[in-house]
């Protein structure tokens, strides 16, 4: 097949995907926004995020300064980029470990089954019945603020949780007739698991990667506003919100509004595509 009929194809049904969805579209477009300024970071920012401009201390928003200064003449346009760009790493890496994590746990889980599965499942309701935020303070208090240590404690969460459901997928996958087809033709199980469980799990287990990235990144915001996130000088939305920003909120109330607007288009973003890839990955609700 020629490249610009390939082209062409892919563009109509990105086109079509974008007026059935036009939440998640603009959604994806938000995230490749701040996937390209965490990763541009040193491009589009003006300033450094930690370099202070002198005499220009608490300026408010202006064409120097487009979402003004903080209280040490650091421009918070530049702080906002560089948070974009923790936001984005705790986010992804979060994710990507918690859902490596739960569908290990998930599929084996349920494909195993008996005592295994019954073993396995009692952890998780045992880990799942403390409540989220004693359980991430407590590894944190323990393993102390970092941004590895962020990213293992909320990765804990994810497991826990996303674990279950992709059990679920995994048991209803396990019985349908190609996996019994499979084992009569003496597949062994490895190959079962590769070629006929993963597959099929895999629509469930990227709708539930992209749904909590909004909340991993709520979760790390909570975290840093609270002084067990990122330490400084680096700069985190939560970080931003707290401290200087609750100080200075009526004196200079930018330092508190576009953090806390940051990390509202970010969570509404990753929100929308979440819903947009359920909706489409989803086959009971293909035809809505």
């Amino acid at each position: 097949m020629p490249s610009s009929i390939r082209a062409s194809g892919t563009s109509s049904a990105l086109a079509r995907a974008a007026r059935r969805k036009p939440l998640g579209t603009f959604g994806a477009v938000i995230v490749l926004v701040l996937l390209v300024m965490a990763v541009f970071a040193e491009r589009i920012a003006p300033h450094a995020y930690d370099e202070t401009i002198r005499g220009a201390r608490m300026k408010p928003p202006s064409t120097a300064y487009w979402l003004g200064t903080d209280n040490l003449g650091r421009d918070i346009w530049s702080r906002i980029v560089y948070g974009a760009r923790v936001s984005v790493l705790v986010g992804f890496a979060t994710v990507l470990l918690g859902t490596v994590v739960a569908t290990a746990i998930g599929v084996s889980s349920g494909y195993v089954g008996g005592a295994y599965d019954l073993c396995v499942q009692r952890v998780v309701d045992a880990w799942m019945s403390f409540p989220y935020l004693v359980i991430i303070l407590s590894v944190m208090a323990v393993l102390g603020p970092g941004l590895l240590n962020v990213v293992l404690s909320l990765a804990l969460i994810i497991a826990a949780t996303s674990s279950r459901v992709i059990r679920g997928a995994t048991l209803a996958v396990a019985g349908q007739t190609y996996v019994e087809a499979a084992y009569a033709t003496g597949c062994p199980h490895r190959r079962v698991i590769v070629r006929h469980i993963l597959p099929n799990v895999m629509p469930t287990i990227i709708v539930l990667a992209t749904i909590s990235l909004g909340g991993v990144i709520l979760a790390e915001s909570a975290l840093s506003f609270l002084g067990f996130g990122v330490p400084p000088p680096f700069p985190s939305w939560g970080a931003m919100l707290s401290g200087s920003g609750r100080t200075y909120m009526f004196r200079a109330p930018w330092m508190a509004i576009w953090p806390g607007v940051a990390i509202s288009v970010a969570v509404f973003a990753f929100n929308m595509l979440g819903d947009a890839l359920r909706d489409v990955l989803d086959p009971r609700l293909r035809g809505t």
